[in-house]
């Protein structure tokens, strides 16, 4: 299927005004600039185009374009996996004017991030993904240029990942606890930390982040921070690289919805509606289809065509029986 692109522009004409689809009919849906979110973005296109006979396209762009585009003309009309905690004034905006719906939770267990640790850590000291008891066993994470402190590998400069953990350090007072900070310098040289640890069966402290491929490769445990989510301290310290006084704080989940357009949802077919209503996977499923993509150097595509023969008692629940057996037949 040709793919569109969406910059801060739309480059496909707009419905004329009264304009009504046929039972599904033409529509264009969003896929952002990473993994997840264009494996969503195929797996829709083939769903509505081979289970309900849409005419399904699908227009490659990024967070802000798109749900903006989405708000202010209508287009596209479907944007799968929208991070609304990173536009909420638009999406509030949207939703209270009436111009877009807000559908299933995408990622029903949110984007994630945080401190991870190895299952097998957990397993063998169990409790061990507490942030208590990791301060309290600085032994059990030796750094890797000096093994008398416990590590904690961070992102490199730039993210705002990096600026958080380095934060969070300073909040639990890891230094204080034996602990220091490993700057690893790149993303692949976190990657490259995280993987070398794993299949040595050895120990790693550090943020990551899900849905990932990485996550999908290696089975890693977030850490418990063992105090709530302080939304007025994330802001005012936590996330705020210059400020000298953080104090323990949680990282926020971020809620990852499907939003469409308010005109589409009220003329397509309610049986495509209600597949979007259904559509949402977990981040361990995504995980590992991102990890299968990443190993294949596969496309999105091909990740949705994969999802589709190798999940089978997941996607059926979303879709009506005859979609069901209309999809089958095309793979």
């Amino acid at each position: 299927m040709k793919k569109l692109f969406l910059g801060t522009a739309i480059a496909v004409p707009l419905l004329a005004a009264g304009a009504a689809w046929a039972d599904c009919g033409d529509l264009t849906i969003a896929s952002m600039n990473w993994q997840s979110a264009e494996l969503m973005a195929n797996l829709d296109q083939i769903i509505l185009n081979e289970g309900y006979g849409c005419k399904a396209e699908i227009i490659v762009g990024d967070t802000v374009p798109s749900i903006t585009s989405l708000v202010e003309k209508g287009k596209p009309e479907v944007v799968p996996e929208a991070w609304v905690d990173l536009l909420p004034e638009i999406v509030a905006g949207g939703l209270k004017d009436g111009k877009i719906v807000e559908l299933a939770r995408s990622l029903s267990d949110g984007g994630q991030q945080g401190w991870f640790i190895p299952k097998y850590m957990v397993e063998e000291h169990p409790g061990l993904n507490k942030i208590s008891e990791i301060l309290a066993h600085p032994e059990l994470f030796p750094a890797p240029e000096d093994s008398s402190k416990g590590a904690v590998y961070n992102g490199p400069q730039g993210w705002g990942g990096t600026t958080v953990t380095t934060q969070m350090a300073k909040a639990f007072d890891i230094e204080g606890k034996g602990f220091t900070l490993v700057d690893t310098g790149s993303a692949a040289g976190l990657d490259g930390s995280m993987a070398k640890a794993y299949e040595q069966k050895q120990p790693w402290l550090g943020f990551y982040w899900a849905p990932t491929s990485m996550l999908g490769k290696y089975d890693m445990v977030p850490v418990d921070f063992e105090v709530p989510f302080d939304s007025a301290e994330w802001k005012r310290c936590t996330s705020v690289a210059d400020c000298a006084d953080p104090k323990p704080n949680s990282w926020p989940v971020d809620n990852v919805f499907t939003l469409v357009a308010k005109g589409f949802a009220d003329k397509a077919d309610p049986a495509v509606i209600d597949y979007l209503n259904k559509r949402s996977w977990g981040n361990e499923t995504v995980n590992k289809m991102m990890a299968w993509m990443t190993d294949n150097q596969a496309t999105g595509e091909e990740g949705a065509k994969e999802f589709l023969r190798t999940h089978e008692d997941m996607w059926t629940k979303w879709v009506s029986p005859e979609a069901a057996e209309k999809i089958k037949a095309s793979l």
